[in-house]
């Protein structure tokens, strides 16, 4: 079962300072994204909000700084995810080039672990005898963790951009966007961002303080790096503002030009990407998921390996690895998804499309720790409801992974329930649309009804009701390679600055499945045919003769044998006759 989506045109509220001379296209894609400000078109590193905004920079900066001049050993401790394994590999390459000669990381496993600087990861920290922990992606919610660390007699500086919570942690510094009194403009950083930001922060300490001259060390570029920061930023999801745009774009175009680290172009390649040719969502789709398979199903070190390494042979063999990696998740996946579809015919058997529970939960023993968030987020994608998938966590406990939708902030929502019913959840954080928690198996069904009823209360019919936004329909004659050239270049697209979608209705001259997941047409309108392609989508449902569909899509630049063309990425694709309705909006 899939809810059908409200199809809404954008709309434009905000006055065009825009060139006059850009394409009427490209304008009015900016201005329906709020986009008026001819700067916020531009992706200049000049335009990046200043590094001394962040709360607890010049703290952070000043302790690093002593670090490396007196030569103390800083362990990283990192997350196991794209973003967190960008971040320990940007702090570790950018601390190396500033001098540091003792700077090593440390990643827990998450299977024995968990998230985070636990007690438990601190007391394997210790046999590092590092002086410096660093906390990388994670680390606000550590309390328990730092105050170990301190008892130790190991300082702790966090870094991080997850939302904090009651209680900060009695580190000597904490650089994050979201702490409380930040007034940091962009809350949006990733984990590698706000890396990125304290990097640029110590070196301009220390170049004030001569130390390159001193030591005889060539200053870092720091925009050598920023295939690190485009990498984690596009993987983490996190919201592509003008200053992530900027991020994202300055680190695409170093791809482009060849000046990838060996790890991100041997991941490229095994992705069977091009470096000179790739876009933003291909480190999403492709580079992304290679280096959280290795956090999902083993251990993240060998994609950090791959990305701190400087052999191109040496990143190649590391790279097939979290190729294998990801084969293996993907097969993994495919087998949740079944069995979650079981779960989920159980469930809706009863129910109709309009009369849907207002999360979902879902829970079965053969889970697998590592791949229920992807389970989640394609469900949440299915059904349009909050969605939480868990799977075991040793004998009496269960892990969960949240995902959400527009106008349900998942954290919240979990602090709401910890809150009415405090002996359900043993603990929980994350983001504002992903989460994590975990609970005693014996309280799932408790839970389950808990956080339906805090869905109840937070959402109303119209937020559980799926939209699908459009931004119009698309001239025929602009539908060719050049246009879609033009707006893949006006990127970077994402999360929160979507990347355009069209509507219109076209004549099927030929339809057909590949990979067996996948519908193959060839469309047309007047005079014109172009290739499309709908993933995940078959037309097993739909009538045997279809001459006419409604489709939403995006006008993407096809390779094939060395010939570029445009052609068609399906959102939504539905024959006329069930009557495809579109609302402004």
């Amino acid at each position: 079962m899939a809810i059908r989506p409200r199809i809404i045109t954008r709309e434009i509220s905000v006055e065009d300072n825009l060139a006059a001379d850009m394409h009427p296209v490209l304008k009015r894609v900016y201005l329906a994204r709020n986009v008026s400000d001819p700067v916020e078109t531009e992706n200049s590193l000049q335009q990046l909000i200043p590094f001394d905004k962040l709360k607890g920079i010049k703290e952070a900066v000043a302790i690093l700084a002593e670090a490396i001049q007196e030569q103390k050993r800083i362990l990283i401790v990192g997350d196991y995810d794209a973003d967190g394994a960008t971040s320990c590999a940007l702090a570790v390459r950018v601390l190396r080039a500033l001098g540091c000669q003792s700077v090593n990381y440390l990643v827990p496993n998450r299977f024995e672990y968990g998230y985070g600087l636990t007690p438990e990861i601190v007391a394997v920290a210790k046999q590092h005898d590092p002086d410096l922990i660093i906390t990388v992606d994670n680390g606000i919610a550590s309390v328990e963790g730092v105050n170990a660390a301190n008892a130790a007699g190991i300082n702790v500086l966090v870094t991080d951009h997850h939302l904090a919570g009651e209680v900060l942690p009695d580190a000597v510094a904490i650089v994050n966007p979201n702490q409380p009194g930040d007034s940091f403009a962009s809350k949006n950083l990733a984990g590698v961002g706000v890396v990125f930001y304290l990097m640029a922060a110590l070196r301009a300490h220390l170049r004030e303080q001569g130390w390159f001259a001193l030591k005889d060390i060539a200053e870092p570029n720091l925009a050598e790096y920023l295939d690190l920061v485009a990498l984690g930023t596009v993987a983490d999801v996190v919201k592509l503002d003008h200053n992530n745009r900027i991020l994202v774009a300055q680190g695409v175009a170093r791809m482009r030009a060849g000046k990838a680290c060996a790890g991100i172009r041997a991941l490229l390649k095994v992705s069977g990407r091009d470096e000179k040719k790739i876009v933003s969502s291909d480190l999403g789709f492709c580079v992304g998921p290679r280096l959280n398979a290795a956090g999902r199903l083993d251990n993240i070190s060998i994609g950090i390996d791959c990305l701190l390494s400087d052999s191109d042979d040496d990143a190649l063999e590391k790279a097939k690895i979290l190729d294998e990696f990801n084969r293996e998740r993907r097969n993994i996946e495919q087998t949740m998804r079944e069995q979650a579809n079981i779960h989920l015919e159980t469930i809706l058997s009863t129910q109709s499309s309009d009369d849907l529970p207002s999360s979902i939960c879902l829970y079965d023993e053969a889970f697998h720790e590592g791949v229920i968030g992807i389970i989640a987020g394609r469900i949440k994608e299915q059904l349009h409801r909050p969605t939480i998938v868990f799977a075991r966590s040793g004998a009496d406990l269960i892990k969960g992974s949240a995902r959400s939708i527009p106008g349900l902030h998942i954290r919240d929502a979990l602090d709401r329930v910890a809150t009415l019913h405090p002996e359900l959840l043993s603990k929980f954080g994350g983001h504002a649309m992903a989460a994590g928690l975990t609970l005693k198996k014996a309280d799932y069904e408790a839970f389950s009804a808990a956080f339906n009823s805090v869905v109840n209360d937070l959402l109303d019919d119209d937020a559980l009701q799926q939209v699908l936004y459009s931004d119009g329909e698309l001239p025929l004659t602009e539908i060719n390679l050049s246009m879609a050239e033009a707006l893949q270049n006006a990127g970077p697209w994402g999360q929160g600055f979507p990347e355009p979608q069209f509507a219109g209705r076209f004549d099927v001259v030929q339809r057909r499945i590949v990979g067996e997941h996948h519908l193959k047409l060839l469309l047309k309108a007047g005079d014109q045919t172009i290739d499309a392609i709908a993933f995940r989508k078959t037309d097993a449902d739909w009538p045997a003769q279809v001459e006419q569909v409604d489709v939403i899509y995006k006008l993407d630049v096809n390779e094939f044998n060395g010939r570029r063309s445009a052609q068609f990425i399906v959102d939504y694709i539905e024959p006329i006759n069930t009557d495809l309705t579109t609302q402004k909006g």
